[in-house]
């Protein structure tokens, strides 16, 4: 967040807390969730979504990405995963155009862990759109396309629903998980990584049950 001669209450209280630790966490609204009072659309009728507000300079985030990546990866069908930058301004809002950019390009998923690592382990700041597109090259990414798509009117028109979501979701920070528009939550109201998606499991079977 055991030994084989130790007595028999030490091994029984050793397979309590391995029950409690599998245990759900309980969802107390106002505490281990917020449920927003304006509840916003998502972007798939019909499907669940849970969405993930991060940004690549947090290193909270990067650290989160070991848990939920596998998570996301074996979602069932009804549920509809997405990431959005979070642009509080600086960096972060460089750093989100950088990431709807490579979305936009279909090469995100090729290219997100590598940003991360540069920015987290390597000191990259890729703040800048040049110092952007020198990297992304190295990792095969077409750097003349990567400089038309970032400049385009069409990354400008996801920047600012970008910022419009993160503010209607009432995000202060990352990272931040949202279940289908409705319930808010981080890894400070749940305890940690595994805890947060064990909430996030809870409220998308809550939301595929009001179904």
């Amino acid at each position: 967040m055991r030994n084989l001669i130790l007595s028999a209450a030490l091994v029984t209280a050793s397979l309590f807390g391995m029950t409690a630790q599998a245990a759900d966490v309980p969802l107390e609204a106002g505490k281990t969730y917020v449920e927003l009072s304006n509840p916003v659309p998502v972007s798939v009728p019909g499907k669940i979504e849970v969405v993930e507000l991060f940004w690549y300079g947090c290193p909270h985030c990067y650290a989160f990405e070991p848990t939920i990546n596998p998570w996301a990866e074996k979602l069932p069908s009804d549920v509809n995963f997405k990431r959005i930058p979070a642009m509080f301004g600086g960096p972060w809002d460089a750093h989100g155009q950088l990431f709807l950019t490579l979305e936009a390009m279909g090469v995100e998923h090729k290219v997100h862990n590598a940003v991360f690592e540069a920015i987290q382990k390597q000191g990259k700041r890729l703040t800048k759109p040049e110092e952007m597109a020198d990297f992304v090259a190295t990792q095969g990414v077409d750097k003349d396309k990567f400089v038309a798509t970032f400049n385009s009117f069409a990354i400008q028109g996801q920047i600012k629903q970008a910022k419009e979501l993160a503010q209607k979701y009432g995000v202060q920070g990352v990272p931040t998980l949202i279940v289908n528009g409705k319930y808010r939550f981080d890894l400070g109201s749940t305890g940690g990584p595994e805890q947060t998606l064990n909430v996030a499991d809870q409220l998308i079977a809550k939301e595929r049950a009001a179904k």
